[in-house]
């Protein structure tokens, strides 16, 4: 018995019978003809076989049905991606041809004299979002600082008409602003969606005119980069933050030209305003967008009242940090354990301030219960904790001295 050991390392057992080894030289002068004749007679049989098929001279069929059903239940992985691309595009196409004509050019015009005589000349071109029409009127939402400074304003749609708006009215912290057209010009309003959900990463596209009227429409794609992202503002370019805009973060490119247009997502839906970038050549795909949650009912304010109602106190103040510090103790009179506050430069007359006692040089600690540090805090407490009408406690430093008073707030502008 031989063992034989398989490549699998296990063992197997041959046997030889003795009869193979019986062999007479009568059967081998036969063996080899007919081992080659076998031979030769495969090979002309594979040679010959595919010219049968194709001639039809066989009594079967040779198929491979089920191979070939194989094949097309099954596509390649490059089919796979094709079809993949090709339903994304497609409902990027959809959105695109769905919303296009919600979104308008939005022109400044401003007079300037030349030689006596006034000419109207355009102070720059942005973006607007048409999202409500109203019997024979539309209204269309877009960037404060995109008709700031305006004597007039027009809008340009999709099909290059030009007509003049009227401004309803706008605010400078939140950076929107709300137009009307004459309704006939509109034919289509943008849905409205939700920013409460947004997941980051979620794709997105922008939809506005880079550079002005000669880009309209253009759109660019990206994902959602980051939420509740918080942008400081300093409208007066003093070098003081006077606003902290909270933003949606996206990589979609968006240029000059684009505030005021449209931030939508894969459903068509507008989710947010374009509004700035950082614009810094160590920077790429650092825009942002008001998000649709908060800027929806400043847009009502707006709309209804032509401006944003909020909480007035009628004092005019700066930080305590923007005095040198030897005035906190030698001029303020301030202890020592103080690290931040407000002071009150000056009082409107008759306002709740003035009527409340307060004085020049007085120094705003606490709003409530909220400490205060400077003018951002005391800002933000009044226009997003309090309403018209509240009572508030302020407690704040006069001559050293630690006291307080009741503020009974009214609407700003009252």
């Amino acid at each position: 018995m031989l063992r034989l050991i398989t490549c699998y390392g296990e063992v197997s057992n041959m046997g030889y019978y003795d009869d193979h080894m019986r062999s007479t030289k009568k059967n081998r002068k036969w063996l080899m003809p007919s081992v080659v004749g076998a031979l030769i007679g495969a090979v002309l049989i594979l040679l010959a076989l595919p010219i049968l098929v194709q001639a039809n001279w066989l009594p079967y069929d040779f198929t491979a049905q089920e191979n070939e059903e194989t094949q097309e239940s099954t596509p390649s992985g490059d089919e796979v991606n094709k079809q993949v691309n090709l339903e994304v595009n497609s409902q990027i196409t959809e959105i695109v041809e769905d919303v296009s004509d919600t979104v308008v050019g939005v022109v400044n015009i401003k007079q300037q004299s030349i030689f006596g005589q006034s000419e109207s000349q355009q102070g720059g071109v942005g973006s607007g979002v048409v999202y409500k029409k109203n019997n024979d009127s539309a209204f269309i939402v877009t960037n404060y600082h995109v008709i700031q400074g305006a004597d007039s304003v027009e809008v340009v749609f999709a099909d290059e008409e030009q007509v003049e708006a009227e401004i309803i009215g706008g605010d400078v912290y939140t950076d929107l602003a709300v137009l009307k057209v004459d309704g006939e010009h509109v034919e289509k309003v943008i849905e409205m969606g939700n920013s409460e959900n947004l997941k980051v990463g979620e794709p997105v596209l922008a939809i506005g005119n880079p550079l002005g009227l000669q880009f309209a429409g253009t759109v660019t794609q990206g994902i959602i980069s980051g939420k509740d992202r918080l942008i400081p503002q300093d409208f007066d370019q003093n070098g003081n933050v006077d606003w902290q805009a909270e933003v949606i973060q996206t990589d979609a490119p968006i240029n000059p030209g684009n505030s005021g247009g449209a931030l939508v997502n894969m459903d068509g839906q507008l989710i947010g305003i374009n509004s700035m970038k950082y614009a810094s050549p160590e920077l790429e795909g650092l825009g942002f967008a008001i998000p649709i949650d908060i800027a929806r009912p400043l847009i009502e304010d707006l709309e209804e009242d032509g401006t944003i109602t909020r909480s007035y106190m009628g004092v005019e103040i700066f930080s305590l940090s923007d005095v040198a510090q030897y005035h906190w103790q030698n001029t303020l009179k301030l202890p020592r354990d103080v690290e931040g506050g407000v002071i009150v430069d000056g009082i409107d007359r008759m306002s709740p301030a003035d009527q409340a006692g307060f004085q020049q040089y007085d120094v705003i600690v606490k709003m409530g219960d909220t400490e205060v540090q400077n003018v951002l805090e005391l800002r933000q407490y009044l226009f997003t904790e309090t309403s018209p009408g509240d009572e508030v406690k302020v407690t704040f430093y006069r001559d050293g001295e630690l006291q307080e008073t009741t503020v009974k707030l009214v609407s700003q502008g009252n």
